[in-house]
């Protein structure tokens, strides 16, 4: 009996050690505007609220553009959003083609990383970003077919942290930023084109409407 006692202690050790250094691997960049705050799962509406309570330094006071920071110096926007029933828009480089594969994508406002994933086919890498205004109300930044991520879930970032890099959701596109923004951020991922643009908003219009310095 204290045998398999001793052999139940020895496996449960081994495991929490384990689970303990899953992410032991990953290093955020050299910089103070990223904080880890792992969570379990993903928060709902309230969850988010009480998040952002507790860590109001990370409130969005401001918004700038996901490219060439703060203002998309040498960006232009190639597919708005509207256009083919597009949900979101098409960030490309003014010297065109794949000359901005690997370019910086910023964070456009203060917030907390909702998720960070492979999604594969059309999308690849996503990065989701959930802010919270000055007036409690809370919208979503979405970054598509990034190359590389320098965020995690867990994340709380500030505006203009470099989060990842531009891509071309492995090699289905030439390089770009899909970029959306929404005002549900109970939505799943979706498709990035629909009839519908119910709580999704027209992200150049909102960054306009809230700039910052």
């Amino acid at each position: 009996m204290n045998q398999l006692v001793l052999l139940y202690i020895s496996i449960f050790v081994f495991v929490s050690c384990k689970s303990e250094g899953a992410n032991s691997d990953f290093e955020l960049p050299a910089s103070d505007s990223l904080i880890v705050a792992e969570p379990e799962e993903v928060p709902d509406s309230i969850g988010f609220k009480n998040l952002f309570i507790a860590n109001s330094e990370f409130m969005a006071k401001s918004y700038s553009f996901p490219v060439g920071f703060p203002d998309a110096s040498g960006y232009y926007n190639a597919q708005e959003f509207g256009e083919n029933y597009h949900l979101g828009e098409d960030w490309n480089a003014n010297t065109g083609g794949n000359s901005d594969l690997g370019d910086p994508i910023f964070a456009v406002a203060n917030g907390y990383v909702k998720g960070v994933q492979d999604h594969g086919g059309g999308w690849g890498w996503v990065i989701r970003i959930i802010h919270m205004n000055e007036d409690s109300s809370l919208v979503e930044s979405i970054y598509a077919h990034c190359d590389t991520v320098f965020v995690s879930m867990g994340n709380w970032i500030k505006r203009g942290s470099k989060i990842g890099t531009i891509g071309n959701a492995h090699g289905s596109y030439l390089a770009h930023l899909h970029f959306e923004m929404r005002d549900d951020i109970n939505m799943p991922l979706g498709g990035g084109y629909g009839n519908s643009t119910k709580g999704f908003m027209v992200p150049t219009w909102y960054i306009k409407r809230n700039r910052g310095n």
